[in-house]
């Protein structure tokens, strides 16, 4: 398993559903087990957890430096 496509694969998915992405704010394995549809054994999907956060947490910087470019 491609561990940087899945976690590309989750991240679009909790993107683009609000519903999806408060689950994952409240429960990063239970959303993310919905989204791949495998039941994974507690604490061993805790570094595709992490990986979606860090990159949820980079778009939404890369999305404020951008507004900033724009303003100069």
């Amino acid at each position: 398993m491609d561990i940087k496509a899945k976690i590309t694969e989750i991240v679009d998915k909790i993107k683009k559903d609000p519903a999806l992405k408060d689950e994952f704010m409240k429960d990063p394995e239970k959303a993310i087990e919905k989204v791949i549809g495998v039941d994974i054994p507690d604490g061993a999907v805790d570094s595709v957890v992490s990986g979606v956060k860090a990159k949820l947490a980079g778009d939404k910087l890369s999305g404020a430096v951008d507004t900033i470019k724009n303003l100069f």
